[in-house]
């Protein structure tokens, strides 16, 4: 409401200058015709002592009128634009929290650079349509008002000839204007493409360069830029018409504006000011009418790109928690036959499961891949609900949790270690809620995760930049920060999904004698497909084809002369060759 009080009196004393200009002409005119009547007498100096001052009061005038104008602009501005950005910002807000309580199988369905575009460039777009183009809009409709009024107050014919080229103009900026966003889609759909071969080019270059494909690259990338280089082009050709025709256009009213007006003046309708007057109106509409094509098309990218928001906005998660009650985790977990299958598949990832962890005890999951390890994790970790059968925390069912504290109370590690572009200090203290104290307890959850003495290697200790997923780091040292990272919470549930393939034995040895003294009256779950990680624990679970074929400790399992014992030997055949 305010933008278009301010659109109104912007417009306002836009109109005014144009009637001062008038009225100052035709007082000159007036007074030049007095000023020779009177040639060679003292009457002709004061006439010309009036018209100075007839130049000097209008000049002013219109300087006031253009000041206050621009004042109402600049207000206009602020209102309609700054409130734009605002709703920009509560809009990506919303979806970026909308988009963290979506459930993981969203994720698998849509790509990342999906999910980035509908949070960037879509709500460019939107904020296009409610600042900028509610701005024009506004303008438009103000202006023809307000224009039109003066116009035809004057003279309806000449007003009459003076439009005609406008609505061709409009019909044509449209034109153009879908054109050109045609060819800019076509331009950033190519970008992206560069982009996104450029990201994954850089994160993978060790894979580029120990395959010697550098080459390969640089031509795949110039294919990609070539292609962009050309779209651009086309793009240029196009826009390269945008304000010739416009100023064609302008031209061409004005033209009409001189040439109607003259023969009007000349059979005495309108006076020389009038022709003046017409001529700022004609440039005042200019923009306007202009707009109306560029608007339409705001409007309409605007629409498509909110649809697409809402795509997402509308996706309910699959996983709801509404239990906002306090957790404390006391007893046992439980697997009454679990069930689960993925999404598109046939055969479930893990069927009819039924196993009881207490607390303070480890328990260890060992099996080859794709036995079902990781699916265990997800479900404990409840990123997926079971597809049948329950899952009970203390003998509640895991839905009915509040998964937020519940998840407080869990270290995990990923199979798939992901570090943020920070400091070994903050991916290591990542999850924790409290700094007080926090490098004390980061260096020490570092020597609980035997990577210490690597950190003491950097030039910047705990304050070295890792760069981007850890490039900087190996594999195992990515593995023992990750352990860190669940250590540092002192979790009363552990889960270590396969966390220690990239480490050598006596680093993992001294990781699990670590393990064994931090989960001390603490629960733990241990996976992986190596027995030498799961020997010592209570209480060993063999998955084969998501089922539990034994159960056992390390020495009952090796007396049953089966399938854990045939797998130990194996791999101790491995180790020795």
């Amino acid at each position: 409401m305010l933008g278009l009080l301010f659109v109104t009196a912007s417009n306002l004393f836009a109109v005014f200058p144009a009637q001062s200009v008038r009225i100052a002409i035709d007082l000159i005119q007036e007074n030049l015709n007095t000023y020779r009547l009177f040639t060679g007498s003292t009457v002709q100096q004061e006439l010309y002592h009036q018209v100075e001052w007839i130049l000097i009061y209008f000049s002013i005038l219109v300087f006031c009128f253009a000041l206050i104008k621009g004042a109402f602009m600049f207000l206009m501005r602020q209102t309609l634009i700054v409130m734009s950005r605002l709703v920009e910002y509560d809009l990506k807000n919303d979806i970026f929290n909308h988009y963290q309580q979506l459930s993981l199988s969203f994720y698998r369905k849509n790509n990342t650079g999906d999910l980035m575009a509908r949070i960037s460039e879509d709500v460019g777009r939107v904020r296009m349509y409610i600042g900028p183009a509610l701005m024009y809009t506004m303008n438009l409709v103000v202006t023809i008002i307000l224009v039109l009024w003066a116009m035809f107050s004057v003279n309806v014919k000449l007003s009459f000839y003076v439009l005609i080229p406008l609505p061709i103009l409009s019909y044509s900026i449209f034109y153009v204007n879908t054109i050109i966003h045609k060819r800019s889609d076509a331009i950033q759909s190519q970008l992206s493409r560069v982009t996104s071969f450029v990201q994954e080019a850089f994160s993978g270059i060790r894979v580029i360069k120990a395959f010697a494909v550098e080459d390969f690259s640089k031509e795949d990338f110039e294919a990609y830029s070539d292609e962009y280089r050309n779209r651009s082009l086309d793009l240029a050709k196009v826009d390269a018409t945008f304000f010739p025709l416009m100023m064609f256009l302008t031209g061409l009213s004005t033209l009409i504006t001189i040439s109607v007006g003259g023969m009007l003046v000349i059979a005495g309708e309108i006076s020389i000011g009038n022709i003046a007057e017409f001529v700022i109106y004609v440039n005042m509409l200019m923009w306007p009418v202009a707009s109306l094509g560029v608007v339409t098309s705001m409007i309409q990218r605007a629409s498509a790109s909110q649809e697409r928001i809402n795509q997402f906005l509308e996706t309910k998660p699959d996983i709801i928690s509404d239990n906002n009650s306090p957790f404390a985790f006391q007893k046992s977990i439980e697997f009454k036959s679990v069930n689960f299958c993925y999404s598109g598949k046939i055969e479930n990832a893990v069927s009819d499961l039924s196993f009881t962890i207490n607390k303070g005890e480890t328990i260890a999951i060992l099996g080859s891949t794709g036995s079902g390890k990781s699916t265990i994790v997800q479900l404990l970790l409840r990123m997926m609900d079971v597809s049948s059968g329950e899952i009970l925390i203390d003998g509640n069912n895991i839905k009915s949790v509040n998964l937020k504290a519940y998840k407080e109370h869990i270290g995990y590690v990923p199979q798939d270690v992901f570090l943020f572009s920070d400091s070994i200090s903050g991916n290591i203290s990542f999850g924790l809620k409290d700094d007080k104290n926090s490098f004390d307890m980061v260096v020490k959850a570092s020597d609980d995760a035997a990577l210490t003495s690597n950190v003491q290697s950097f030039p910047e200790g705990f304050k070295t930049i890792i760069g981007e997923r850890g490039i900087t780091l190996s594999g195992g040292q990515k593995q023992r920060m990750s352990i860190a990272r669940a250590f540092i919470k002192d979790p009363d549930i552990l889960l270590l999904d396969d966390c220690l393939s990239a480490v050598d034995n006596k680093t993992e040895s001294e990781i699990l004698e670590n393990i064994e003294r931090i989960t001390q009256n603490k629960t733990a779950i241990i996976i992986s497909h190596r027995v030498s990680t799961v020997k010592n624990a209570g209480k060993i679970l063999v998955l084969d084809k998501g089922r539990i074929v034994e159960s056992g400790t390390h020495v009952e399992l090796m007396q049953l002369q089966q399938k854990y014992a045939d797998i130990y030997q194996r791999q101790l055949m491995e180790e020795i060759v």
